[in-house]
């Protein structure tokens, strides 16, 4: 089970953040992502260069730091594991992740499937026409009604090599579903052969003094019909993931996360100060 929400408006949400990172953050961009301008279309995300409005806030600058990273950190995971052989890229819950539109040279020898209910899929399309895209021959997607069938089940009719080493994406998901259900994707890319990976997000129990900031991001998902339901602290997902079957787990921790990705920027965008992306590899 990824995610049973129909035409997810947080994943909607996400993306915005991700055009706004394209005219109202400065060079050089933590994710350079001109395809998403191009799905919003690029009036509206211009207009943002002289009325940014509330996406200046202290609370949206953090939010759209982490959305960005999250996509750049699995960019270049993936490139990694492209390097060492990974030839399969499947993005769980991909909404309107815009990978397949600005692939590098190196992915093209990817073979990319994004997995998502079948409405949100259906309306990203409409978004891809519009702009003048066209889907790239290497990418396919995956619709599944997870009320209907499994990921597997999902993956084995659209004939993803369960023999090939593969790297999986998973953003802005573990929150929205049950822990079983967690369990059951973690177990499901753990009938992958060794070398291959997943990179995902997670949320925290909110720590103290940061209550007031998880809560209104938190109602706001609930709001939309998507509240949050899981949460982890790093060191018992840790030992989920060794337990599950996992040889070796990563998580970005905030020094290095500052250091690598927003050291020396001018518009002081703010790098995340909680530990909330992990990969771990077979």
């Amino acid at each position: 089970m990824i995610e049973e929400r129909r035409g997810s408006k947080t994943a909607l949400g996400v993306a915005w953040l991700r055009a706004a990172h394209q005219v109202i953050d400065s060079p050089p961009l933590i994710l350079e992502d001109p395809a998403i301008v191009d799905l919003f279309g690029r009036e509206p995300v211009e207009h943002l260069r002289t009325a940014p409005g509330a996406l200046q806030t202290p609370g949206a600058r953090a939010l759209r730091s982490h959305v960005v990273l999250r996509s750049r950190y699995v960019d270049d995971r993936l490139q990694l594991a492209e390097g060492r052989g990974t030839r399969q890229y499947v993005i769980l819950g991909a909404g309107y992740d815009t990978f397949i539109l600005r692939q590098p040279e190196w992915a093209k020898a990817l073979r990319i499937y994004e997995v998502d209910h079948p409405s949100t899929q259906m309306e990203k399309r409409a978004r891809i026409s519009r702009a003048g895209r066209t889907v790239p021959p290497n990418a396919s997607f995956v619709g599944i009604d997870f009320e209907q069938e499994s990921l597997k089940e999902g993956l084995v009719r659209s004939d993803v090599r369960f023999d090939a080493q593969t790297f999986f994406s998973w953003l802005g998901v573990t929150m929205y579903l049950t822990e079983a259900a967690v369990d059951a994707v973690l177990r499901t890319v753990l009938e992958f052969p060794a070398g291959s990976e997943i990179a995902f997000t997670f949320a925290q129990p909110a720590a103290s003094g940061q209550e007031g900031a998880m809560r209104v991001i938190a109602e706001r998902a609930a709001a939309m019909g998507e509240p949050w339901l899981t949460y982890f602290e790093p060191e018992a997902l840790e030992r989920k993931l060794r337990d599950l079957g996992f040889a070796q787990v990563e998580f970005l921790e905030p020094a290095d996360c500052a250091a690598r990705y927003f050291a020396d920027r001018a518009d002081k965008l703010p790098a995340p100060t909680r530990t909330t992306i992990v990969s771990a590899t077979i």
